[in-house]
């Protein structure tokens, strides 16, 4: 889920910059310390988006640049338990696919995908079941819930999120529109 939170940090303001400390030039550096980094309590921090209030800067010895404690605006991306997503997958293995959900990628194991037994086909990147032809591929959009979730802080690309497919209105949105048209097909013949 993507938020928009006021944060507090300290960034540290370099010599040559000193004689314009401007909420311009600290919302760079804010950015740059900020961006990508993955924090327990918010999430991942998206951008740095408007920097409210810069405080008195502090100086500390053997340390070139004067540090502000600086109040901000961000967005931050922070998944939660049960959440309903909607991804494109990025990448297909034999185990199943790699969805990406803002900053991050989720794994939809091959299990959680259908209840179709689904092979992988290395060479069109896709999980093709031999029952229904139906096949999932990179670039396909996708419906899901995170089921599991273990973030690591120091190094984001290592978070680990599960997702699943297989309850009712989650999946692949081609294969949702078809399961729409297919109930609306036996309503309609239902009714006459």
């Amino acid at each position: 889920m993507y938020k928009r939170v006021t944060l507090r940090d300290t960034v540290e303001v370099p010599p040559e910059h000193l004689a314009e400390v401007t909420p311009d030039l600290v919302k760079k550096l804010l950015q740059d310390k900020l961006e990508g980094r993955v924090d327990e309590e918010v999430g991942s921090v998206v951008s740095v988006v408007n920097v409210h209030e810069i405080g008195e800067g502090a100086v500390i010895p053997n340390e070139p640049g004067v540090y502000y404690e600086a109040e901000f605006d961000a967005v931050t991306f922070d998944p939660q338990m049960q959440e309903v997503i909607d991804g494109e997958i990025v990448e297909v293995v034999d185990f199943g696919a790699f969805v990406g959900i803002g900053p991050v990628d989720g794994l939809l194991h091959v299990s959680q995908i259908s209840d179709e037994y689904l092979a992988y086909d290395g060479e069109n990147q896709q999980l093709a079941s031999r029952d229904t032809n139906r096949t999932i591929g990179t670039g396909d959009a996708v419906r899901a819930r995170i089921v599991t979730k273990s973030i690591d802080e120091r190094n984001p690309r290592d978070s680990k999120i599960g997702l699943t497919a297989k309850q009712i209105g989650l999946g692949k949105h081609g294969w949702l529109q078809e399961d729409r048209e297919k109930r609306q097909t036996q309503a309609e013949a239902g009714e006459s």
